[in-house]
């Protein structure tokens, strides 16, 4: 990605390691309602960018899925169907049974940091951990010629953190996850708190990124107009479940 800012996504939690626990995006965790062939899970097609077999936690899931460079695909649901909780198994953030592959590097064989510097999860409310906000993007970042671009004031750079909106906070934080080498991102209803204009501007951004750096987004959303325009499949989270659009009108078809 061709990105403004090369800063590093907070960490968050370690791995899970230990002889009780659960590793993070390893082969799956078996429980006596998990079924598994004892086979560790195939390497996937070389077509697709992300692909994830079997990610499970909590009452999500399995959840398989493909996605592909250059495609954003939109996750639906009502509150508490788990879509924050897929977006974190996917960023490697929590324990969970499954695999993901970002080309043919499984997350199980590459460092936490370094799959989240490429699979980057923006929740709906971003840490912040200093007082200004210029701390929170590398030195060389172009805040005139980026912050513009989202409607936000270029001097917000030098502002302290306390006095953004969460509207400037949430497209402020978009702006952060962007990165050169970030390939994937998850973000959790990006929009949320923004106007028409602001909303307008943050998929114009993103489309930007589709369409000349070949990023693909997961993006969860509550608007099914955004996900039309946004969205080459839609998904929604039902029991825990993935289901895209097609395969729901079927299922409505024949109930």
């Amino acid at each position: 990605m061709c990105s403004p800012c090369a800063c590093l996504l907070a960490a968050g939690p370690k791995r899970v390691t230990g002889t009780h626990a659960p590793p993070l995006c390893s082969a799956p965790v078996h429980t006596p309602d998990m079924k598994s062939s004892g086979n560790p899970p195939t390497a996937p097609a070389p077509s697709s960018l992300l692909q994830l077999k079997g990610l499970q936690r909590l009452h999500v899931g399995p959840i398989d899925l493909q996605l592909h460079a250059g495609e954003c695909v939109s996750v639906m649901g009502p509150s508490g169907a788990g879509k924050s909780v897929l977006l974190r198994m996917i960023a490697d953030l929590d324990p969970h049974a499954g695999e993901a592959w970002l080309n043919d590097a499984a997350c199980s064989a590459m460092p936490a940091p370094q799959w989240r510097k490429q699979v980057t999860y923006v929740p709906a409310e971003s840490g912040w951990w200093s007082e200004e906000v210029r701390a929170h993007f590398p030195p060389q970042f172009d805040f005139a010629r980026w912050l513009p671009l989202l409607g936000l004031d270029p001097q917000a750079g030098d502002w302290p953190v306390d006095r953004l909106s969460t509207g400037e906070r949430q497209r402020l934080a978009l702006l952060r996850a962007l990165r050169p080498d970030g390939k994937v991102l998850l973000l959790d209803e990006p929009t949320s708190g923004l106007d028409e204009n602001a909303v307008l501007a943050v998929e114009n951004l993103l489309r930007m990124q589709m369409q000349e750096h070949r990023i693909a987004i997961l993006m969860v959303t509550h608007s099914q107009a955004q996900a039309d325009r946004m969205a080459a499949r839609q998904t929604t989270l039902h029991n825990g479940a993935l289901i895209e659009r097609m395969q729901e009108s079927a299922l409505g078809a024949t109930a």
